[in-house]
């Protein structure tokens, strides 16, 4: 391949034409799609490398909450350890590489989003605009809300230890803990937007999700139950009530849509076999 056909590659552009009918080949959404990988795999070295000049902030900010339980649990009840004469170099780059990846997340998703907008409908496209617009900042108070109340729930489950006892957590558990911790929170509060979002379809109405209600608040408690990597009462609680206030606020919104959408058309909530009263 020569040199113009590799940038055309790495830019994105197809190598080959499109076609009359205005449609690409299989071969050049391929290309499409490897040019899109490249250049996300690119930013997030970029950023990687970029990120052990900072690895004393990231280390400090992942830390933090663990530093929080043991100012708060008795003198030596926890201690974070590493294991392994190699422990402290495979910590810089699992650090960074996490950091990487939180940091360039707006990048490598709207590759996967340019890619796939070609092929959606003029509706779709509104709704998938819709989706980012919210997604991001209601993952993002998901994060946040984990990350604040992480200390709380690592200071509960040590704190289950009988005295004379030291914890010895591998720093490796606990960024996995961190990590699906703030994880599971931004994805739980995605959850009520997905109900919004199948009703803008027309898949689910508002009056079902007030019909289900109680088996929804039932159902959002045993989720963070199941879902909260410490599973303590707190941690599950603080989940739960933001997420049931969202699923409150998804049917305010559900059957607003659905009153709208009678207005514009009132026949629309009828069904074909129904006998007409004429």
């Amino acid at each position: 391949m020569s040199i113009v056909g590799v940038a055309r590659l790495f830019v994105g552009k197809p190598v080959h034409p499109v076609g009359d009918d205005g449609r690409m080949a299989l071969t050049d959404h391929l290309r499409e799609l490897r040019a899109r990988l490249l250049k996300s795999v690119a930013v997030i070295l970029v950023v990687l490398v970029a990120s052990l000049f900072f690895f004393d902030q990231i280390y400090d900010a992942v830390y933090w909450p663990a530093n929080r339980a043991q100012d708060a649990l008795p003198a030596g009840q926890l201690v974070l350890s590493t294991n392994g004469p190699g422990a402290g170099l495979l910590i810089y780059l699992k650090l960074c590489g996490f950091a990487s990846l939180v940091i360039s997340a707006p990048f490598w998703l709207y590759q996967i989003w340019a890619f796939i907008l070609p092929g959606l409908h003029a509706r779709e496209r509104r709704f998938t605009r819709i989706f980012a617009a919210i997604a991001g900042p209601l993952f993002l108070a998901g994060a946040a809300l984990g990350y604040v109340t992480l200390a709380k729930g690592i200071e509960i489950l040590v704190g289950f230890n009988p005295d004379g006892l030291t914890n010895l957590v591998s720093f490796d558990d606990y960024l996995s803990f961190f990590s699906r911790t703030i994880l599971v929170f931004g994805i739980a509060f995605e959850i009520p937007l997905f109900v919004v979002l199948l009703n803008l379809a027309g898949v689910l109405k508002g009056k079902t999700l007030g019909a289900y209600r109680p088996w929804m608040i039932v159902g959002v408690f045993v989720f963070a139950a199941i879902a909260t990597p410490s599973a303590d009462p707190f941690t599950m609680s603080l989940m739960a009530v933001p997420m049931v206030l969202l699923f409150l606020i998804s049917e305010v919104i559900a059957r607003y849509n659905d009153r709208r959408r009678a207005k514009k058309n009132p026949f629309a909530g009828l069904d074909p076999d129904e006998i007409s009263v004429i």
